[in-house]
């Protein structure tokens, strides 16, 4: 006959089980930090190139295609860094990479991050500067608090933390690069 633990231990192992299916736990550690050094190289030589030259010239399509490769590239290089250090954390841990966890908040994290960056490129059509930097903060937020039902909660926390930046760097305009950093 089975013992109160027993019980207790095989619904925990079952919990465990669920968790594991529907939640993508092996996010790497190492592989934020990388993107965080990223971003903030990234801004530094934004920063210097929005400061070498006049104010007349700001905007100037030179500039604008610079910044805009500097950004493509800081998310093509995030973006190799995390599926390289998660896919070697997951293989370590003996578990799947793609995963139904997986799936889910690469899914969740899609939609709003898609959405604000046709809506971003909408805004450099249009040049609509000032309002970049705010968006892809509170999009981002957005996509984080999203994701977050799939990965741990800190994910959750980090996106408010994001989208109140956001709302910062758009009360505040000519510090948005700074707000982003």
């Amino acid at each position: 006959m089975k013992t109160t633990e027993n019980y207790l231990s095989e619904i925990k192992e079952i919990r465990k089980m669920m968790e594991e299916s529907s939640r993508f736990l092996s996010l790497s550690g190492l592989s934020g930090i990388l993107v965080g050094i990223y971003a903030l190289v990234g801004a530094f030589i934004s920063y210097r190139i929005l400061n070498s030259g006049t104010d007349d010239g700001m905007y100037e399509s030179g500039i604008i295609s610079q910044l805009t490769s500097i950004a493509v590239v800081v998310l093509v290089l995030s973006l190799f860094t995390i599926i390289i250090l998660t896919s070697r954390k997951t293989k370590k841990a003996g578990k799947k990479f793609w995963n139904a966890g997986s799936r889910l908040m690469l899914i969740n994290l899609a939609v709003p991050l898609v959405t604000g960056g046709i809506l971003i490129l909408v805004f450099l059509s249009k040049e609509y500067y000032e309002i970049i930097s705010p968006c892809c903060l509170v999009f981002y937020g957005l996509a984080l608090v999203n994701a977050a039902k799939f990965t741990r909660q800190e994910i959750f926390y980090m996106g408010i933390i994001e989208i109140s930046l956001g709302i910062l760097a758009a009360l505040f305009s000519t510090y948005g690069l700074g707000f982003w950093a």
